[in-house]
């Protein structure tokens, strides 16, 4: 059995982190290396998935709530824009294989994309 996730963990309360909002399904974080004025997790409880493609395939009730529960993030946390970014795969970026979306928001240029 492998271990659980940083974010499994988080959700446990073994690293501490705030949540900033939890549903049955998913919860959300602030990212720890920010890379634009507001830059939050979306994350599911489960760690079934590893990316995006895997959570599509097997579960598109869960991408379609961690899409909302993104618009309500920026809604409360910037104006309501937002650019929504999953990273898939290692050399695309993913450092942690529980699949997660990046909420990035706060006056935001197109060549500023580093999720």
């Amino acid at each position: 059995m492998s271990e659980p996730s940083v974010f499994s963990r988080i959700l446990t309360g073994d690293i501490p982190g705030e949540i900033l909002t939890e549903t049955e399904n998913v919860f959300a974080i602030r990212d720890i290396a920010p890379q634009a004025p507001v830059h939050l997790l979306v994350i599911p409880k489960t760690e079934r998935y590893r990316d995006v493609g895997e959570l599509a395939a097997g579960d598109p009730a869960l991408l379609s709530e961690m899409v909302a529960v993104a618009g309500s993030l920026a809604a409360e946390h910037a104006d309501g824009d937002y650019r929504l970014v999953f990273n898939t795969g290692a050399n695309a970026g993913q450092t942690v294989f529980h699949v997660h979306a990046h909420v990035l928001a706060g006056g935001l240029k197109e060549k500023e994309l580093r999720a």
